[in-house]
């Protein structure tokens, strides 16, 4: 008999019942129990959404990031909030946005930063997804010390349901290798204490009665040098002696050169994502034992088109007769990174709804894949043709392709990708039409998505308010912001994207070839939820998207405004993007498409044009021997959609919480007047990456970390461009935050910004 499992499940619930129970905590208007028990609610629910399954993962529930559960599970709180007033769960919230509750107030000690509030830890990418997490801090003299109360709470919770557990760890070989150790000790240094506290933890599930452990090492489809390899044979070999079975799970790419070490390891288990590449699967079955067990990974847990259940019962049926007991099935991933349930999704299109599959389809899908091969294809024949017409439908829908779309692309030259001139060129051109001081400010492009905003957006789209209605609002909010900009001093304004839902499904809306969800919200971090567009057939731009909104801004104010736009490679990984053509296909439709927008804004007298690109390095393979082909295809992406313009026109990008340092040259190859890039978060850890390499055009590191309620001082700011400017020249350094402030409040922005512009005024006076 096949067993089924499932890798974690999404956190939010399926009315994002955690985003508002934990934004209204940490305002004060609920206490923690209220908090404590929407989760524990959430739980139980998702815990019954997977009957069915042999093994249920536990522990993979956070109330805000499974790395940072991982840092307070072994005891690695950072130094600067161990002995800080409160307990454990204020010490959690301090760490992941820099105080526990809004309301905290902050006293200028040891244990604060320059910016009067604790520093929030460093936030980056889960590997090349749109989640982020809490990067865990390491130094030579760490020292870890279990504290499994919260993941036994939840076994309780699940013995309590008659849930047959699988807990889930984050494996100590990737933990550290995502953790960061800034006073340059190595970090495999920290791996026999850290497996230590493993072998601890392992005992303390063992005597709850645990049988299996799912224990995550996703650097497992990475390129690991002998060190890391080594590791995982030290690690495993050590935890061999453990009473609980240990299955060890790899995900989002295939383990390639890595699948005879991964095969070799001395675990009871080995899971892997089989639709990445399935010669992986048929070696290791080759490679096993015959007492281990192999997990395939076969259904997408990142993505949202229904899976080939005939073609995957084609490929598993002579699988399974080989494997019997041994094989177990499971999404690819845990479904934390799609929505939970299409059913809500009323409005959207039939023929396309019956294209897709959210969590809890996903695990129907799993669920008929085991009964097929439990019982015979016989047993599920409906669902099985059902799942066949659907995909036949999408297969020919003419809603798919479209032949003008094609042809353009055709004709889409390399030349349409260059500039008219070099940087050199543009750069004294764009200076005599703008007028900036030296260090001129602007910001990211957002401002706060006030409840005005939202009550506006809602009562438009309820039919409540006329577009003539609904326009007016937007139009005041715009008015506002450009009055608070001029007021502050800003140099570069932006109309604040009032009328705009998110960066991604405002343009997506605008597009052919896009759909929408009215509630498949996914968790990007924290209580911050975004809902990809589902990008289903050949893009194009029916009429002009943002021209109106930032001709009207600039009308407000003599001060140069700039158009923002998102760009090709961004909306290309927040979507949910087809898979019945190449990703890079599918993004040059996208430039082409919104190089229109650029143009047109150009021709409406907009003088800057920024281009967000905050998902460029997401999309960055997790092999670097794959690197250069994506680098390619997604530079010359951009390109085509901003180089239109005339040499006068300045063209901003943003690149926000990746890590940037080892492709500082490819952003450079992007050839954007100005890039504005984060660096406040992460440490100024970007800095480093001007040591050997002269970015040659306009750059902003950002100032301060937006993600925070914290407000920087002038000091700091001063201090952090001082520091940028010992490594760029100083007349190519913008000021700017470190992402846009559509999530912070106003009561921060305006402090925040008052202090960056001072800031800026310092720095020319003592130029």
């Amino acid at each position: 008999m096949v067993t089924l499992h499932n890798l974690g499940f999404p956190r939010i619930g399926a009315g994002r019942e955690l985003k508002w129970a934990l934004e209204r905590y940490w305002k004060g208007e609920q206490g923690r129990d209220v908090l404590l028990a929407t989760a524990a609610e959430l739980r139980a629910r998702h815990w019954t959404a997977q009957q069915g399954l042999d093994l249920v993962p536990v522990g993979d529930f956070s109330l805000y990031d499974q790395v940072l559960d991982m840092s307070f599970l072994l005891g690695n709180l950072p130094e600067r909030v161990r002995g800080y007033h409160g307990d454990t769960l204020d010490n959690y919230f301090r760490v992941a946005r820099g105080r526990s509750a809004d309301s905290e107030q902050h006293d200028h000690d040891a244990h604060h930063d320059c910016c009067g509030g604790v520093a929030a830890g460093e936030m980056t990418k889960w590997f090349n997804t749109n989640y982020h997490y809490i990067v865990p801090e390491l130094t030579a003299a760490t020292q870890f010390k279990l504290n499994a109360s919260r993941l036994l709470d939840q076994l309780a919770e699940a013995k309590g349901q008659g849930v047959r557990a699988k807990p889930v760890l984050i494996g100590p070989v990737s933990y550290l290798a995502l953790g960061k150790a800034h006073d340059g000790s190595v970090k495999l240094d920290l791996l026999p204490r850290l497996l230590t506290v493993y072998g601890e933890l392992l005992g303390q599930l063992a005597a709850q009665g645990v049988e299996w452990v799912q224990i995550d090492e996703p650097i497992l489809v990475t390129e690991l040098d002998a060190d890391w390899q080594h590791a995982f044979n030290t690690a495993y070999h050590q935890l061999k002696s453990s009473r609980v079975k240990i299955l060890l799970a790899s995900y989002f790419g295939a383990l390639l050169d890595n699948k005879y070490l991964a095969a070799n390891l001395p675990v009871a288990g080995l899971h892997i994502d089989a639709l990445a590449d399935r010669a992986d699967a048929e070696q290791l079955i080759g490679l096993l034992p015959a007492h281990k067990v192999l997990s395939l990974g076969v259904i997408d847990g990142r993505n949202i088109w229904k899976s080939d259940l005939g073609a995957l019962l084609d490929w598993l049926e002579p699988i399974a007769a080989r494997l019997g007991g041994s094989l177990w099935l499971a999404p690819t991933c845990s479904l934390l990174h799609v929505p939970v349930d299409l059913q809500s999704e009323t409005r959207l299109d039939p023929e396309i709804r019956s294209w897709l599959a959210f969590a809890l389809q996903k695990l129907e899908e799993l669920r008929l894949l085991g009964r097929a091969l439990n019982e015979g294809r016989a047993a599920v024949a409906q669902a099985l043709a059902d799942n066949a017409a659907a995909l036949a439908s999408r297969h020919a829908s003419p809603r798919v392709h479209d032949a003008a779309v094609q042809q353009a692309l055709a004709h889409a030259t390399p030349a349409l990708e260059q500039r008219h001139s070099a940087y050199a060129v543009r750069a004294p051109l764009q200076a005599a039409k703008l007028h900036l001081p030296a260090f001129p400010t602007t910001t990211i492009g957002s401002f706060p998505q006030t409840p005005e905003i939202r009550h506006a957006r809602k009562e438009y789209k309820a039919g409540r308010l006329s577009d003539a209605q609904y326009q007016a609002a937007m139009r005041a909010e715009i008015a506002h912001g450009v009055r608070e900009q001029e007021a502050l001093g800003l140099d570069v304004l932006v109309h604040g994207e009032a009328e705009r839902n998110d960066m991604v499904e405002y343009f997506g809306e605008q597009l052919a070839g896009y759909a929408f969800s009215s509630q498949g919200w996914v968790q990007s971090y924290g209580s911050r939820c975004v809902k990809p567009p589902i990008l289903y057939g050949d893009v194009s731009r029916p009429h002009p998207i943002t021209v109106e909104w930032i001709r009207y801004a600039q009308s407000l104010t003599r001060r140069p405004m700039k158009g923002m736009l998102t760009g090709p490679v961004t909306m290309l990984n927040w979507s949910f993007v087809r898979d019945d053509q190449p990703r890079a296909i599918t993004c040059r439709q996208l430039a082409l498409a919104l190089r229109g927008e650029v143009l047109d804004l150009e021709a409406a007298g907009v003088p800057i044009i920024q281009i967000d690109e905050a998902a460029f390095r997401e999309g960055l393979p997790l092999r670097r021997a794959h690197w250069q082909e994506y680098l390619d295809w997604a530079i010359a992406s951009f390109r085509l959609m901003a180089n239109g313009v005339r040499d006068e026109t300045q063209i901003h990008s943003h690149m926000c919480y990746s890590e940037f340092n080892d492709i500082i040259a490819a952003i450079a190859a992007m050839d954007a007047d100005v890039i504005t890039i984060e660096n406040s978060r992460s440490g100024q850890e970007l800095l480093g990456a001007f040591e050997h390499f002269a970015y040659p055009n306009g750059i902003g590191p950002g100032v301060y970390d937006i993600h925070s309620p914290n407000v920087p001082t002038q000091e700091a700011i001063v201090q952090r461009m001082r520091q940028a400017a010992r490594r760029i020249p100083a007349n190519q350094l913008w000021v700017n935050p470190d992402c846009g402030l559509k999530t912070r409040q106003w009561s921060e922005v305006r402090p925040s910004l008052a202090h960056m512009v001072a800031a800026a005024h310092e720095l020319r006076r003592a130029a």
